[in-house]
């Protein structure tokens, strides 16, 4: 949609949300967990490859925007193992410690301002919520203490597929029983996020980029639609 169009909120039914970066500061959280992987490797500098391993798995799924398989959940396990000589098990492995379970208890520290309220204030206005995240995320909302209608990830086996493919976006919808513009997709990169939603025929929001400690995008977001309207792009 263009920028300076305006949406009512009232012709909005469900808003989904992106989970890394969108619902609390990802650069807080990879601040904290890197001084915690650099103080465990340097105590094992013989299993240094195992770092290479999280960090050639992050890389290699940015450089497939849009990818679908059969099994994404399985196979984006392999896009690496011949960078570090890990079987993709191992990887695996490696990725649920180091990115799905030991970050989740420093989330609640590093949670954005005002979307705990916003989460309240959707389903006390009878809108639907829902996530899309490009990774798992259940563990990851217990841990922010959210808690949302639908929850749905790229590599679930009936998506497979990453952003900016909108797939999982209308899934959500019909899930929903709602035409894509009744939803409202709030996400952080416009390239993937925004992208994702256009591809989708979806009205969008990308937050700010604000340093966390002046981050005011959602308790604005709270101001705007409690009048009745948001601005999209």
């Amino acid at each position: 949609m263009e920028a300076n169009k305006r949406l009512n909120i009232e012709d909005i039914k469900a808003v989904i949300f992106d989970v890394d970066g969108t619902l609390y500061e990802q650069s807080r959280l990879r601040k904290k967990m890197l001084f915690i992987l650099l103080k465990y490797y340097s105590l094992r500098p013989w299993r240094f490859k195992e770092l290479q391993a999280l960090y050639h798995f992050r890389i290699e799924r940015e450089k497939r925007p849009g990818y679908s398989c059969e099994d994404l959940e399985n196979e984006q396990y392999t896009w690496c193992s011949d960078k570090v000589n890990l079987k993709p098990e191992q990887i695996k492995q490696l990725v649920d410690r180091w990115m799905f379970n030991v970050p989740n208890q420093y989330l609640p520290g590093c949670v954005f301002p005002g979307i705990k309220e916003l989460f309240g204030i959707l389903k006390g206005m009878g809108l639907k919520v829902a996530i899309y995240s490009d990774y798992k995320a259940e563990d990851k909302l217990k841990a922010m203490d959210l808690e949302a209608d639908l929850i749905i990830s790229s590599t679930d086996p009936f998506i497979s597929r990453l952003k900016p493919d909108p797939k999982a976006l209308l899934y959500i919808a019909n899930k929903f029983g709602l035409p894509p513009s009744s939803c409202l997709f709030i996400g952080d990169r416009e390239e993937l996020d925004g992208q994702c939603a256009m591809n989708a025929g979806m009205p969008y929001l990308i937050i700010d980029k604000k340093p966390f400690n002046t981050f005011d995008f959602y308790t604005n977001l709270i101001a705007e639609i409690s009048p009745a309207s948001a601005e999209v792009q």
